[in-house]
């Protein structure tokens, strides 16, 4: 079921400040966390709340003039048995300032910002604005709450990171919540989770890698073991990794500046090493040259030869005749490194 809250009902001249702005704190506070309001302009502040449940998701499209929003220490105390809540702001129109933990993210219209509602924070909206707000218990996204903390008060543009994904999907979530059944709810629920949790992750790993003395050895530990497992895919590609650990390609090439190889040259060299292996094993029932590509990763028999040659210095077929079982110990070695 639906909320809707507006300021209009105080519009008259006769109601007294006080009141008036006891009902603009009292209209937002209604959303999913309890905030204080102050107007930024000296005219008659404007706004207007609507609410809705998609499952265990709240979806929020809060729209008013400019206005600096407090999510105080002393709200968040007298909620002592409430639930933590993370929010994320999808700034529809007009421009936003989110302040959390001593960090500030400047939001862009078409941009979102990420916050914990167990902690205090700041908005400041210097002009007319509207957002959608999407709130859903912290518990549910199954990230640590350091996670939570490090990813809290960072701005991801239309087209940053998962900016692409998650800025139409929310949009449209937003405009159609009231109309999808309970069961569908759920679900979809459960994608904004799901997304959320993939959203904190890369927020993560974008502030750890602008942060001075961070090590990125684990997460260059956690691409090649990513690549290891998914070897024989011949679907593999840079553009596959960066998605699967939240970063953007361009950050994947200069994790592996250091490393002495290209990502698409280490796949390569990998695939080349686990062929040449198996095509030096021995056996009553062995496979065919083009079986062992395949199952490595190689769509393209041609590509395969010739890519093996290059690294070998013979082809897949008179490497197998010329290795026995422990001819790999003593044999040329692929892709040396300088």
């Amino acid at each position: 079921m639906g909320m809707r809250v507006t300021t209009a009902s105080v519009a008259d001249e006769s109601v007294a400040d006080d009141e008036k702005a006891g009902f603009r704190s009292g209209a937002v506070s209604r959303t999913p966390v309890p905030v204080e309001v102050r107007p930024l302009t000296g005219r008659p502040f404007h706004g207007l709340v609507e609410s809705h449940r998609l499952g265990y998701v709240r979806i929020s499209t809060l729209k008013a003039d400019a206005a600096r929003f407090s999510r105080t220490a002393a709200l968040i105390a007298r909620e002592p048995l409430g639930e933590p809540q993370v929010g994320v702001g999808v700034q529809v129109s007009g421009r936003a300032v989110l302040e959390q933990d001593g960090r500030r993210a400047e939001v862009p219209p078409g941009g979102l910002a990420l916050y914990d509602t167990a902690r205090p924070y700041d908005v400041d909206c210097p002009e007319r604005f509207r957002t959608h707000l999407f709130h859903l218990p912290r518990r549910l996204l199954g990230v640590p709450e350091r996670d939570v903390r490090h990813a809290s008060a960072t701005a991801v543009g239309p087209e940053e990171g998962c900016g692409p994904v998650l800025l139409p999907f929310l949009g449209l979530l937003a405009a159609s919540a009231h109309s999808y059944p309970a069961p569908v709810g759920d679900r979809l629920a459960g994608s904004v989770a799901d997304l959320f949790s993939a959203l904190i992750a890369q927020l993560c790993l974008a502030r750890a890698a602008h942060e001075p003395g961070t090590s990125n050895e684990h997460l260059v530990h956690r691409v090649r073991e990513y690549i290891g497992r998914h070897l024989g895919d011949p679907e593999l590609s840079p553009e596959r990794i960066a998605r699967a650990h939240h970063i953007s390609v361009r950050y994947l090439h200069r994790l592996f500046e250091g490393e002495g190889v290209t990502v698409s040259r280490l796949i390569q060299r990998l695939r080349l090493d686990a062929c040449a292996r198996e095509l030096a094993r021995r056996g009553r029932t062995a496979p065919t040259v083009s079986a062992v590509a395949q199952r490595w990763g190689f769509a393209d028999p041609a590509h395969f030869s010739r890519a093996f040659r290059a690294a070998y210095g013979v082809p897949p077929s008179e490497w197998r005749s010329l290795r026995n079982d422990d001819a790999g110990r003593s044999g040329r070695q692929p892709f040396e490194e300088r």
